[in-house]
């Protein structure tokens, strides 16, 4: 029997998502799981013309958005 462990972020879904929801505009959500570049790209850019801001909560509530290490975040 083969025991399998799944890496996961130590930064939370719903925190990321609380971040997003209310600043992701200016990056928070970034800034929040260790992505500094993107974070300022996202405050310099009023979150990619906002694109990049809608395209980040999908992915945070779907389960696909990742860490700086690109391990998935904590549920």
């Amino acid at each position: 029997m083969a025991n399998y462990q799944t890496i996961t972020s130590d930064k939370e879904k719903k925190k990321a998502l609380i971040y997003c929801a209310w600043g992701g505009w200016f990056g928070l959500h970034q800034y929040y799981v260790g992505n500094i570049g993107k974070g300022i790209l996202y405050s310099c850019t009023f979150g990619l013309c906002l694109l990049g801001w809608i395209g980040d909560l999908i992915k945070i509530s779907t389960g696909t958005f990742r860490d700086n290490t690109g391990a998935p975040l904590r549920q």
